[in-house]
This record gives structure tokens, sequence and C-alpha cells, in this order.
């Protein structure tokens, strides 16, 4: 695996932060970015279909972004609902960072940046969101959504983006196949070549 990998824990490459004029709940906000985390330059398309078309997050638990590189997906959801716990998990440590900074400066005091083994185990989802790490291939990809999605509450939501032509055709079959029969999934909107899948939790 490259140094440089978007999803390498530990990037090689030296630091480079950029900052980048990014719209999320209604204000254009100035965040930072930076070399080897994904998509530095902007909102990737991906997100921002997920942001458009899933619905308003609960007012309050404990919510999950998986994946969260910089933090867009997890700064919406801390904005949308500041009395929520928004738990943001990624790989890479030069991520959180960003996670970190970005949520200071915006005044964001309910997300936590953290590594997949820093959730506590007993800590389960009111919803869940993610523009999931397709590129880490399809075994680990499958090992993300049998450790995650059980951990939604019952009555719960997962909303998950996937491109098309990586997989979410296969991957909703998949999901429908392997997660206990109380889980449901359906495909809820199609946008610039990516689907929004919804797994709901009886």
């Amino acid at each position: 695996m490259s140094s440089d990998h978007y999803f390498s824990p530990a990037p090689g490459t030296v630091l480079k932060t950029r900052q980048i004029t990014v719209h999320l709940q209604g204000q254009d906000r100035l965040l930072t970015t930076a070399n080897s985390v994904f998509s530095p330059a902007h909102i990737d398309t991906g997100t921002e279909v997920l942001l458009k078309y899933a619905p308003e997050p609960p007012l309050t638990g404990h919510f999950l972004d998986l994946g969260c590189g910089w933090g867009p997906i997890a700064l919406h959801l801390a904005l949308a609902s500041p009395n929520a716990t928004i738990w943001a998990v990624d790989v890479n440590e030069r991520a959180l960072d960003l996670v970190r900074t970005n949520a200071a400066a915006l005044g964001v005091t309910n997300i936590k940046a953290v590594l997949a083994a820093d959730v506590p185990p007993d800590v389960s989802f009111r919803t869940i969101w993610s523009n999931p790490p397709i590129r880490v291939g399809k075994d680990e990809l499958h090992r993300l959504m049998q450790t995650w999605l059980p951990r939604l509450e019952p009555k719960a939501d997962a909303w998950l983006v996937i491109q098309r032509n990586l997989g979410s055709d296969s991957l909703q079959r998949w999901l429908a196949a392997e997660l206990p029969s109380h889980f449901d999934t359906t495909r809820e909107a199609i946008s610039k070549g990516f689907r929004v899948l919804q797994v709901h939790r009886d």
C-alpha cells in the first residue's frame, strides 16, 4: 500500500494543509484539508449526494460517520444535531486531526474523531452515515459493514452512498443477503452515478 493513500493509518508524505470553502448546513464554511486524505480539494460528489438525499438526522443520540476523512459528513451532522454525539471514525490519523481542527474552527464540540478501537463497544448508534472507502477492497468493505451496521439501535437507519460503477448494486444485494433478517436494505436515491442506500433495523 502506498504511504500516501487516503486509507493509510499514518501517511508518509509531508503534511501540506490547505483551506477550502464548503457549503454546510446553509452556510459557507472555511475549513482545512491536507494531502493524503480523501478529496482534499472539495466535498466529493458522493458525499454531496448523501448530504442532499439523506433525511434530517435525529436530534439526539450517538451517530457514526464511518470513514470520515476530513469531516464533511460529521460536521454536517454535528451542526444539524448539536445535542447528539457524533463519532467520526477513520484509519487515517491525519484525517482525524483535520476533523478536530475543523470542528474547533466551527465551534463544534459534539464530535469525537477517533480510531475504530476507541469507540466504546457498548455504544449503539441512532444513525450511521457513510461514504464508505470502496477502494479498500470488497473483503474489507464487507468486514466494515458487518462490524458497524449491527450496532444500529432498533428502529434506526444507516445511510450509505456508493458509486454505481464501483459496486453499489452488488453491495445492496450482499447487504440484503448477509445482514440479519431484522435489517432491510433499500435504494432511496440515484444521482450523478451514485446510489444512496438505506439500511433500516426493525
